[in-house]
């Protein structure tokens, strides 16, 4: 079992910035990827990035060029940098992992709410 624990979401206005930050906890070793969802309100749970132990990265096509994934293997963290915020950004953010690319999220966080005002 892995737990995530998300923290860093509010409420900031357009054009603004949040940094996400999720610990990860218990079997860490057994996941090798690490990334965000978001769910707007009336909307699927999405694609937001991934990123792998080996640092490499995917972005949705609407988040690409403004946001930013990274993670601390040393200390199990995983942060979203969140630039140039816009109104359609606003969702409550999910921390996953998962074994492998392709598998889909096996461990979700509780989630925090990012909302942008216009």
């Amino acid at each position: 079992q892995v737990q995530l624990v998300e923290s860093g979401g509010g409420l900031v206005q357009a054009g603004g910035s949040l940094r996400l930050s999720c610990a990860a906890s218990g079997s860490t070793f057994s996941v090798n990827v690490m990334g965000w969802y978001r769910q707007a309100p009336g909307k699927q749970r999405e694609l937001v990035a991934t990123i792998t132990s080996g640092v490499s990265t995917n972005y949705a096509v609407p988040v690409k060029g403004r946001f930013t994934i990274s993670r601390d293997n040393a200390k199990n963290m995983v942060y979203l940098q969140m630039n140039s915020l816009r109104p359609e950004d606003t969702a409550v953010y999910y921390c996953i992992a998962q074994r492998w690319v392709g598998l889909g999220p096996l461990y979700w966080g509780q989630g925090t709410q990012v909302t942008v005002s216009s």
